[in-house]
């Protein structure tokens, strides 16, 4: 694992870690986006390991389900864990720091955020995508 990596796991344990002691979420929302995009995770392999690294006590048959078919990579959960902790801490410490009417209008302006790249961005994208796969597919024939 190199340097770069371990840096972008610590990253996302802790902005995971910040967001979900800010306004209580995190894991789903941050972790595993950020397995498919910044380390070109599979979506199954993303998903079993934020199990691993979110919900192992309490999803401990489901992460095994996944653990059993490869799809859990033990050491990337161990470092986001650890710097989730990190991240969890200084996020809550913040958020209770925060008046309460401030902490819901920044919960409100993250789900609206995803809420607009759920329904319109990632639409985008997939449209693009399909363009230029069947574009690709008429230049090889």
């Amino acid at each position: 694992m190199t340097t770069t990596t371990i840096i972008i796991l610590i990253i996302i344990g802790i902005a995971a870690g910040m967001l979900s002691g800010l306004i209580g979420v995190g894991g789903g929302i941050i972790i595993v986006p950020a397995l498919v995009y910044f380390l070109s995770f599979s979506q199954q392999k993303a998903q079993g390991t934020s199990l691993g690294i979110l919900l192992l006590p309490v999803g401990i048959l489901a992460v095994l389900q996944y653990y059993k078919q490869g799809q859990v990579d033990v050491r990337v959960g161990l470092i986001v864990s650890l710097a989730f902790i990190i991240g969890g801490f200084f996020g809550s410490k913040i958020a209770l720091m925060l008046p309460e009417t401030t902490l819901k209008k920044i919960f409100a302006v993250v789900l609206i955020i995803i809420a607009i790249k759920m329904l319109f961005i990632d639409k985008q994208e997939k449209a693009s995508t399909k363009t230029t796969a069947s574009t690709s597919e008429k230049l090889d024939h």
